[in-house]
Formats: C-alpha cells, structure tokens, sequence
C-alpha cells in the first residue's frame, strides 16, 4: 500500500505541472488565476504571428534535418560493426560509442565547445547539429545492434546461395528486417534532438532553436504564449515517442 501511495505522489509530482501547463494555455486571463477563466485559443493563434517563433521551429527542423540522418549514416556501419566483426579496441570502441548516454548533456555540450574553439569554428545550428549528432548517435546504435543480435543470419546465407551479392542481399534482406528499429531510432533522435537545450545551450550562435526561444521567453516571466508552445512540443513530442516506440516494440514481437 505504502509503495502505490508513494508511486502516485511520484507521478502527482510529475504530470500535475504538464496538466497545469495545458489548462492554462486555453485561459482568457493573461495572468495566472484559479480557477482558468474562459477558454480560448487565442494564446496559439498569437504564437503562429510571432515571426521569431516561427523562425526558431525553422532552425529546430533544420538542426534535426541534419542530425537524424547523419545519426543513421554514423551509427547504422557502427552497429554492423560491432555485430559482425571482431577488430583490435573492438570493447573499447563500443564504450566510447555509448559515452554520450552516460555523460549530462551539458557537460557533453561544453567539452564540444571546447573542440570547436580549438579549431576556431564559429558557433551555429551547424555547431548544434553536430553536438546533437554526438549525443544522439547511441540510441540509433544500440537499437540497430540489438535489432541485429536477433536477425537470423541464415536468411542472408540463402541469398547468398541463391546468387544475391552482398549489396543485393543488404538491401533485400537485411534492411528490411531491421527497418523498424531504423525508423524508430530515427523517431526517438528527432523528438530528443528537437527538445534539447542542454547540449544547445552551449552550441548556439544568434539563431535561436525552440527550445532556446522559450527560455529566453522565460526571463519575462511565464506567459500563456509559453504554456501555449510548451503544449505544442509536448503533444508532438509524445505522438513521436508513441510512435518511435512502437516501431521498436515490433522488433522484439
């Protein structure tokens, strides 16, 4: 009894602050009172004429237009090779790969920042793509290479045999039985690339990401604008995640 009454505070304490959020991006009142009054979209119609807004959603979609697929290009070789070869440091190349999910997304962020001013890079949604594609890089090679660790490789030797080459039989046979833990790593690195700020925060030059746009409109203050584009990212954030799990759940069926 004890451990449910402490699960449901643990969730109260979680989810009460998002329910809140929602409620009060549909109030009339400018400012926060209780109980809401009225109910209106007039804070979501105000966001989609803010020309500032609009332009970070642009840069966010362009950092993650870089980052999924270069997080596809990197760790989709990374997890064949840690599947089907054996090569000297091969232990030490896995944990190095992984790091980045072990390691605070800030301090991931700040040791990037270092490395691009040792190379005198000027900071940009570039800069930020690459930081994202660091951090990201091991959800899309942990879910290829578990997705590989259950392929029946025997359905490669009959292609094999029955005169497919290599390329043939990658594209034939193998990427389609691991397509859904691609598409949904995929998913997973847009949502958790397009949310980011930790890594941003640091990576950042004048052109403000989403995430970025709503801290700096947090310094005045939280406003209905804001509850009203938080509850935006959370919906889309959580269809992604749906979505990008699902794919993933079909790989284990």
């Amino acid at each position: 009894m004890a451990l449910r009454i402490f699960a449901a505070a643990a969730f109260a304490f979680l989810y009460i602050p998002i329910i809140t959020l929602v409620v009060y991006s549909f109030s009339e009142a400018r400012y926060f009172t209780f109980p809401p009054v009225g109910f209106s979209f007039k804070w979501y119609v105000t966001l989609f004429e803010d020309r500032e807004l609009l332009q970070s959603v642009r840069n966010s979609l362009i950092v993650t237009g870089i980052v999924v697929p270069a997080t596809l290009a990197l760790g989709i070789p990374a997890a064949f090779a840690i599947d089907r070869f054996d090569f000297p440091g091969k232990a030490i190349f896995e944990r190095v790969v992984l790091l980045p999910l072990m390691v605070p997304g800030v301090i991931t962020g700040l040791a990037i920042l270092l490395v691009i001013k040792g190379v005198d890079m000027r900071l940009s949604l570039t800069t930020v793509a690459i930081g994202h594609t660091v951090g990201w890089l091991p959800i899309v090679v942990t879910q290829v290479y578990a997705r590989l660790r259950r392929f029946d490789r025997r359905l490669e030797e009959a292609s094999m045999d029955l005169g497919g080459n290599r390329r043939q039989t990658f594209l034939r046979i193998t990427l389609p039985g691991i397509k859904n833990a691609i598409i949904g790593s995929a998913l997973l690195v847009f949502t958790l690339s397009f949310d980011e700020i930790g890594m941003t925060f640091f990576l950042t030059g004048t052109q403000n990401t989403l995430p970025m746009f709503i801290w700096s409109m947090l310094r005045e203050g939280v406003s209905p604008e804001i509850n009203a584009v938080a509850t935006i990212t959370i919906a889309i954030s959580i269809v992604l995640i749906v979505v990008g799990l699902r794919f993933l759940g079909k790989e284990k069926d």
